[in-house]
């Protein structure tokens, strides 16, 4: 009786402006085996279906349990997360590509950059001067504390970026990750003190109207942040701010 295999197909590039090319790897089958096992085991012993002896594959990881974002992939045509991604549960030859949202630096690891300048662009943060006790801060509301808290789940994977299919080379829209955090941001007590600002970042180019409601974001999302509510919200808000900016109103 042959022994249980598994089959990779993985799409290589030596380096950013290399060409891709794809290999074949065969591995024997092991119960609970996920695609980061799989590529570790690889890189033990990257020797490819030919029985050749090649370079170990590129790719990022961090925390191994979903919670980091770094080790995002496309697995079968589907963006997501390669420490969840269960080689019992995919369909054999396993695929594996770089997100091509990003531009790749070898093999399946991306450059993120894109993504964390649209958080700077929009001021994903809460401006706290830590030189001085300030005491404790003001509570948020426990209704509004816990939808909030959803769209904290946010790792910075950008899956969604991939599964956008308005965020690309040729379009400057910073995607629904960057817009979901401008929600964020602007519930906390604090945060809202900054909350035109970051409504103006996200009405100018490459922002909000860049929005093609395709929905993807939201089906791909693997921590299931309501993304699409957090869009239909900016709407509305960056309605009003347009408001406030022609009458120059400054009310809440």
């Amino acid at each position: 009786m042959s022994e249980k295999t598994v089959r990779f197909i993985i799409s290589r590039q030596d380096g950013p402006n290399s060409t891709p090319y794809t290999e074949e790897f065969v591995l024997p089958y092991r119960p609970n085996m996920n695609v980061i096992s799989s590529l570790m085991e690889i890189r033990r012993n990257p020797v490819n279906a030919k029985g050749e002896k090649t370079t170990p594959i590129a790719w990022d990881m961090n925390c191994l349990e979903e919670v980091c974002g770094a080790c995002s992939m496309v697995i079968n045509g589907k963006p997501r997360q390669s420490c969840t991604a269960l080689v019992d549960q995919l369909e054999q030859p396993i695929r594996l590509e770089p997100m091509r949202t990003f531009p790749v630096v070898r093999d399946l690891q991306v450059d993120r950059s894109r993504m964390f300048d649209s958080l700077k662009k929009v001021k994903a943060w809460i401006p706290i001067d830590g030189t001085y006790d300030l005491g404790p801060g003001p509570r948020m509301p426990e209704k509004k504390r816990q939808w909030a808290y959803e769209l904290s789940k946010c790792m910075t994977c950008g899956v969604c970026l991939e599964a956008c299919p308005n965020v690309n080379s040729k379009s400057a829209f910073i995607g629904p990750q960057p817009l979901s955090q401008v929600r964020l941001f602007n519930a906390h007590p604090t945060g809202a003190m900054n909350r035109g600002e970051r409504l103006e970042a996200i009405m100018d180019e490459g922002g909000l109207t860049n929005c093609g409601n395709s929905q993807n974001c939201v089906q791909s999302c693997p921590k299931g942040i309501p993304l699409t509510t957090s869009i239909a919200s900016l709407n509305r808000a960056t309605t009003v701010q347009a408001f406030r900016n022609f009458f120059g109103s400054d009310e809440v």
